[in-house]
């Protein structure tokens, strides 16, 4: 019979039952040792373990032996092989961790004989499956875990690069005073936001809402700040003004975002406030909602306007809407994770509650989060800017 892999350890102080007992399974192709007490059975515990153990030892061995066993995590059933017509023995031995009872001389009933090393074997085969199992599920944990970590330290490093990005908040420019805030939902935020002057009297404002979460959103965002960077190097230049139009400037963003191929697309609202002029000047690229314009004198409203969604479309065109500002005034944007934490149900019924609370006086940044309890919300569906533009200079003529 061809030579078998598995291994069996016979401790039997009877030399001549142990011989018997080891030709017939050698016979059956088992490699086959021998021992004629437990403290010779030094291979129970080295790299070639046995896979099933017949052993002749009362009771008290055999608790020794199988805690050995379980100490060494060495998983090997044992078979107690015994003289004797006594249930009790039987009884005792398989209390004391012997899985199975054979009695002697074992070789005269071959077919017990291999039913029972048949079904120890099955028990064998499936531990080492579940131990091989247990090794791979380990080993795939150790690497997610492995690649969790990584995946966080380049988020982290991610989200840094994002704040870095951001302008600075609370910024004083030609009479209007700016802040803004950003809560992302996850490591990294879709949403975007900047603002900056274009001259002595003119500040563009915008705020970006990127399809999806996650990486591939972020890097949308840092295309849109690389790019309003070069549109300022331009125009300080004179080799370009697109970014003194908001419909030209939405063109751009949706050139570049053709051209990476990503598959990502942008809502964005864009506003040029010029204040000798006192008018907004503004493109809806699809954002929503709109931002919300109220004056010193009591009117509060959302913006009007609409627009496609940038990043689309090969030649879409935008329109160009301009309101007075002839009243001290403020601006605040929002991305649209805003109506996510508003509880009321329909639509409609957030776009009030949102005007009811800027209605209400709550203008800067930290009056809108503590109406809206911001800070008491620890996991966001989505990601939440906000840009509040505040007029802090008194107009002294009107229109002309």
């Amino acid at each position: 019979m061809a030579s078998r892999t598995e291994r069996i350890l016979i401790i039997d102080s009877d030399e001549h039952a142990r011989s018997e007992l080891g030709r017939y399974l050698v016979a059956r192709g088992f490699y086959v040792t021998g021992y004629p007490d437990l403290s010779y059975a030094r291979s129970l515990f080295n790299d070639d373990s046995p896979d099933i153990i017949f052993a002749d030892l009362p009771p008290s061995a055999i608790q020794e032996l199988s805690g050995r066993l379980e100490d060494a995590q060495v998983f090997a059933p044992i078979v107690a092989i015994y003289h004797t017509t006594q249930a009790r023995d039987v009884i005792e031995a398989m209390r004391a961790g012997a899985d199975d009872v054979v009695l002697k001389p074992c070789a005269d009933d071959k077919g017990a004989l291999d039913d029972v090393i048949g079904k120890l074997f099955d028990r064998v085969r499936l531990n080492r499956l579940n131990h091989l199992y247990r090794q791979e599920l380990e080993e795939a944990n150790r690497d997610l875990r492995d690649g969790i970590a990584e995946l966080r330290a380049d988020q982290n490093a991610g989200r840094k690069v994002q704040l870095k990005m951001l302008p600075d908040r609370e910024q004083v420019m030609t009479g209007l005073t700016i802040d803004y805030l950003i809560k992302p939902s996850l490591y990294l935020s879709g949403d975007f936001l900047d603002y900056f002057p274009l001259s002595d009297d003119k500040i563009l404002v915008y705020i970006a809402d990127v399809s999806g979460h996650g990486a591939s959103s972020a890097f949308v965002t840092v295309l849109l700040k690389n790019l309003t960077n070069r549109l300022q190097r331009n125009l300080r230049r004179g080799s370009s003004s697109d970014i003194l139009y908001p419909d030209q400037f939405l063109e751009r963003i949706n050139t570049e975002l053709l051209d990476t191929g990503l598959g990502k697309h942008v809502t964005v609202f864009v506003g040029i406030i010029s204040m000798s002029e006192r008018t907004l000047r503004y493109s809806v690229g699809a954002h929503f909602p709109l931002p919300i314009l109220s004056f010193e004198g009591g009117e509060k409203r959302f913006l009007e306007g609409s627009g496609l969604p940038v990043g689309l479309f090969e030649e879409p065109e935008w329109e160009v809407y301009e309101v007075p500002l002839y009243e001290p005034f403020n601006l605040i944007l929002f991305s649209d994770g805003i109506l996510e934490v508003i509880r009321e149900k329909s639509l409609d019924e957030k776009e009030r509650r949102l005007l009811e609370v800027v209605s209400g006086g709550s203008h800067t940044i930290a009056s809108l989060s503590d109406a809206l309890n911001l800070d008491e919300i620890t996991e966001l569906p989505d990601d939440i800017a906000i840009v509040s533009v505040t007029d802090t200079r008194s107009v002294i003529n009107g229109p002309t």
